[in-house]
């Protein structure tokens, strides 16, 4: 699912918008499908915009903001709240990022797997967040709400692209406006 979302929403964008908004600090793409039974986010940030830094922790200080994000984002049901009308119960949750060590595979951008990546990572280190609700009601869910700005301050916009069975359509987010729409 997160697959076919990932290739129907990038379709649906220039190659040039997404070659320009690839890495920008403080800045996140979020792509969200919504079926009858499930509603799926799929996350791309610079691992800037959550922790400050983009490469493997080097302290003590930044292991420990490093397993705090981790366990933050394992809790997501805290950070990204369906309409409670979907009856969505938080599913799954898988993080991928070379620089921090965390997911199966660890590809660049461009999807070629290197087994030395240090320079590319010190320079563009991001992580992926795929996340799963399960629903009874998912197509009732009429929002989202995106607990992201008050939890990680350098994150200063969320550009969102859903596709529901009604249409696909983009919202951005900042601080201050941090529900996302299921809808036009």
């Amino acid at each position: 699912m997160v697959a076919m979302l990932a290739g129907t929403l990038a379709a649906a964008v220039p190659v040039s918008a997404q070659q320009q908004q690839a890495h920008v600090h403080g800045h996140m793409t979020l792509d969200v499908a919504v079926d009858a039974q499930t509603i799926t986010l799929a996350i791309e940030s610079p691992l800037d915009s959550f922790l400050g830094f983009e490469r493997a922790p080097r302290t003590d200080a930044e292991r420990k903001r490093v397993a705090n994000l981790v366990a933050r984002l394992q809790s997501a049901d805290s950070l990204f709240q369906p309409d409670p009308e979907g009856a969505c119960k938080l599913s799954k949750v898988a993080l991928s990022s070379a620089a921090l060590g965390l997911g199966e595979k660890q590809e660049d951008e461009h999807g070629h797997d290197h087994a030395d990546k240090k320079a590319h990572d010190h320079e563009h280190a991001s992580i992926d967040i795929d996340i799963v609700f399960t629903c009874t009601q998912a197509t009732e869910a009429r929002f989202i709400d995106v607990k992201l700005f008050d939890s990680y301050p350098r994150i200063r916009t969320v550009a969102a692209q859903v596709a529901t069975p009604q249409g696909q359509f983009k919202h951005t987010l900042r601080k201050g406006t941090s529900r996302l729409n299921l809808s036009h």
